[in-house]
């Protein structure tokens, strides 16, 4: 029995119009799936399967919580995650990727695996920036990271310990000075509006 083997839904000896499957995506599942950002989690999946006349209708709901790495401080963050999403599945002559959310399965086969489907929906609903709220970061990474924006910004090394991360402030006068003078003459335009 392989480790996705639960995932398979027989599309082909599907009596009832429509079917529900219920899955526990933990540890395990995240582990085995090897993906490249989510290694835990706990997520409750409903996967409700509907006959069309030419096809299947999959509607999937996700949630519940993921660790992922903190773009700051690298600590493992939790992350809610909560997605709703639909994908049509229809059978053809060999496997295919027809759009954003049309399968075609090989007809002989007649069944299909969501175990990667699964995991895909719920990464898509992970922002993009994984930071974790004001104050919770690890404080040594932080502190480190703060000593070497500033050592880079005034090549000056502080050896107080910094409670939180701060954005770098820029300086834009020496940007300016910068500027293809050819610029100048659109900048004027638009200081005159």
């Amino acid at each position: 029995m392989g480790k996705f083997d639960k995932y398979k839904i027989d599309l082909k000896g599907m009596q009832a119009e429509s079917s529900s499957y219920e899955f526990l995506l933990d540890n395990v599942f995240f582990a085995n799936i090897d993906g490249p950002d989510i290694q835990k989690g706990k997520v409750n999946a409903i996967v409700k399967v509907k006959r069309l006349s030419h096809a299947f209708e999959f509607n999937f709901d996700c949630e519940g919580v993921v660790w992922i790495p903190c773009d700051r401080c690298l600590d493992d963050m939790e992350q809610s995650v909560s997605t709703t999403n639909r994908l049509f599945v229809k059978f053809g002559t060999e496997y295919a990727e027809e759009g954003d959310n049309l399968i075609v399965i090989p007809e002989n086969e007649g069944e299909i695996n969501i175990a990667w489907f699964l995991y895909e929906f719920i990464e898509l609903s992970i922002p993009m920036k994984h930071v974790h709220a004001p104050g919770k970061c690890n404080k040594a990474m932080t502190s480190k990271l703060s000593k070497h924006l500033r050592g880079s910004a005034n090549d000056e090394s502080d050896d107080n310990d910094v409670e939180g991360f701060e954005e770098p402030v820029i300086d834009n006068v020496e940007e300016e000075e910068n500027i293809d003078p050819r610029w100048n003459e659109l900048k004027k335009i638009l200081d005159n509006n």
